[in-house]
């Protein structure tokens, strides 16, 4: 087994000194402890016998990785391969000196340095009693550009021992990491996914599915992906979430591929999340952490903020968690006098008061578009939503049918704020059209919650537009994703048009490639034509697209390219004159009360004056229109 062998100066030894030696492989320490009482009495023991140094390295599981034996003068250490520039080794020195002064000396804070060890510690005997010091970065640097160590000790070993080491090496790789990202912010985090696998059965979403958007989400924050791992499970472990040897096994390949970062497919608990930060010794975020770091990025406008930030704290309020009850000081009695640590209720405290301030700034937003709404419910201006899955296309689609000037990208969440532009249709005729933020696949509650406001717009549209990435094969899931939100919503029963986009991305021999598909682009459609029409296209559609269609209303486009537009705006056209009537109303100009009930009912398309009165094209809803048929003329 590799790290058997025995390191440095080992040409002298005796044959049981080497077995003595050889055995301490087999020992192992607890989690976050710096040494065991067994491993000091035996590191001791052999070099009171020999006279010389012995090291041994101890990875963060707690297992003896190397031993080494040096000179009467100092111990030769092997390089210990870093994590990274930002990051500690993952490993500790634990040393004997012969002479039993334990203060570390300069080659021992060099190879601390040099090697980035979590810790460094010396131990010897002294009146009979193992007592030693301990060595480690404060994560600070000192004005040389040195890292600044901290020395705790001479001190006894068992006191030595009782030092939680990994919340330690936590904070001080945190403020490594802080410093990096400062001065290199464009450095991208090297990321590992984990995943769940908890179907009995087949499923159309599969846990390589989700991770393969979990993969795009990576990208979309900005981190790059260097490995993936699944396990089997009926359930997640209440402790570590996957098992124990799954995690094992992802601690060896993230010190191997010098990863930063571990991202799971699905929610973690606090509890959860610290015990892999313990095990992994690298940052933990879930799905929901991530999604909320998108959305942070994204977020443009004061309200897209707000509710980015009220997310965040909701999310992040249950994790805060301070060193346990033993240190807690608020719960009275003895040993809990004094100001104990009473900055994680500070803390919790001011989460919570920053949480109902900005609840209040939301209700504010809220009654402010709400007033908006009014306006153009008063205004009677007919509104359609675009709703769809993330990267589906929607801004794309609004600038090519309103030529505005969204922001849109190939990424996931490329926009947040939503955005409303008018769309003109034939006859004059004109809507407001709304693109609202995309869908995901188990999309964190809170942000549903943090973003009900926004997504109100949703629950006024007449129409629904769900954009569809028809170049996905997922897109069937996608689309009951969407569904599922919108019942959340309470707007799932709403009228819907599908519209299947990027019909360019969909290879040539399907039976209806980018190529073919370009002949929709070009020219108008009378209303007599549009059935007959859209009977031929979906016939001429490839199947996978027709199967989509199966049932639904809608048609496909390309947004990219322009095709299937016109045949979009003639859908729309027709919906919004469904139950409207069309009608030239002539009112005498001392019934002008008339006139402004008419603005209030319906639309006006054109006004002329006469000698006697006032000349009205008007479009109005057939139970409305029958009001005024006397003023027909």
């Amino acid at each position: 087994m590799k790290g058997k062998k025995l390191q440095g100066e080992t040409q002298n030894l005796k044959s049981h000194v080497k077995e003595e030696l050889t055995a301490l492989y087999e020992l192992t320490v607890p989690v976050g402890q710096l040494s065991t009482k067994e491993l000091n009495e035996r590191l001791v023991a052999v070099t009171e016998e020999i006279g010389h140094e012995v090291a041994v390295y101890i990875d963060r599981k707690g297992r003896v990785q190397e031993v080494s034996v040096g000179d009467s003068g100092t111990v030769d250490l092997p390089e210990v391969k870093a994590r990274s520039e930002n990051r500690l080794s993952g490993v500790r020195c634990i040393h004997t000196h012969p002479s039993g002064d334990t203060e570390l000396s300069a080659p021992d804070i060099s190879s601390l340095r040099r090697l980035r060890f979590d810790a460094m510690a010396a131990i010897g005997r002294h009146s009979g009693k193992i007592v030693g010091c301990l060595g480690f970065f404060t994560g600070e640097k000192s004005e040389d550009g040195t890292l600044e160590v901290q020395h705790i000790g001479p001190m006894r070993a068992d006191h030595l021992n009782r030092l939680r080491l990994t919340p330690l090496v936590q904070a001080i790789n945190r403020r490594l990491a802080k410093e990096r990202t400062q001065a290199t912010e464009d450095e991208e985090e090297r990321a590992v996914l984990a995943g769940l696998d908890t179907s009995a059965g087949a499923s159309r979403w599969t846990t390589e599915d989700s991770l393969a958007e979990l993969a795009e989400l990576a990208r979309t924050a900005g981190a790059s992906v260097v490995g993936s791992f699944i396990q089997k499970k009926a359930k997640p472990d209440t402790a570590l979430f996957l098992g124990r040897g799954k995690v094992e096994e992802m601690a060896m390949f993230i010190q191997n591929e010098e990863a930063t970062l571990v991202i799971f497919d699905d929610e973690l608990t606090p509890s959860q999340q610290k015990n892999l930060e313990m095990a992994l010794g690298v940052k933990i975020l879930d799905r929901t952490a991530l999604i909320l770091d998108i959305f942070a990025q994204r977020a443009r406008t004061a309200a897209g903020k707000l509710q980015v930030e009220l997310a965040q704290l909701k999310y992040r309020l249950p994790r805060i968690l301070g060193q346990g009850l033993v240190l807690s000081r608020l719960g009275g009695g003895i040993g809990t006098r004094g100001p104990g640590e009473t900055k994680l209720e500070v803390d919790r405290r001011r989460i919570r008061r920053r949480i109902h301030d900005i609840e209040s700034e939301i209700k504010r937003l809220r009654s402010q578009r709400s007033l908006h709404r009014e306006r153009r419910r008063a205004a009677r201006v007919p509104i359609a939503a675009l709703v769809g899955y993330t990267n589906a296309g929607k801004s794309t689609l609004l600038n090519a049918l309103t030529g505005a000037d969204v922001f849109a990208e190939d990424k996931l969440f490329a926009t947040l704020d939503p955005t409303t532009r008018a769309l003109p249709l034939a006859d004059g005729c004109e809507i407001l059209l709304t693109d609202t933020v995309g869908f995901i696949q188990k999309l964190p509650h809170t942000l549903v919650q943090a973003f009900h406001a926004t997504l109100e717009e949703v629950a006024e549209a007449d129409l629904l537009l769900h954009v569809v990435d028809v170049s996905n094969e997922a897109a069937e899931v996608q689309i009951e994703a969407v569904t599922e939100v919108l019942k959340e919503l309470g707007v799932a029963e709403k009228p819907m048009l599908y519209v299947l986009n990027k019909m360019d991305r969909l290879a040539s021999g399907t039976g209806n490639d980018a190529e073919g598909f370009e002949g929709n682009r070009a020219g108008g459609e009378s209303k007599s034509d549009v059935a007959e029409n859209d009977a031929q296209r979906a016939a001429s559609l490839p199947p996978a697209v027709s199967r989509l269609l199966r049932g639904r209303e809608g048609c496909a486009v390309s947004a990219m390219t322009g095709a299937g537009l016109p045949a979009l705006l003639e859908k729309l056209t027709a919906f919004f004159r469904s139950g409207e009537v069309e009608l030239t109303l002539h009112i005498p100009f001392e019934e002008h009360a008339v006139t402004a009930k008419l603005h209030a009912a319906g639309r006006i398309l054109s006004t002329e004056y006469d000698e006697q009165g006032t000349l009205l094209r008007v479009r109005l809803p057939e139970e409305e229109a029958e009001k005024f048929r006397s003023y027909e003329k």
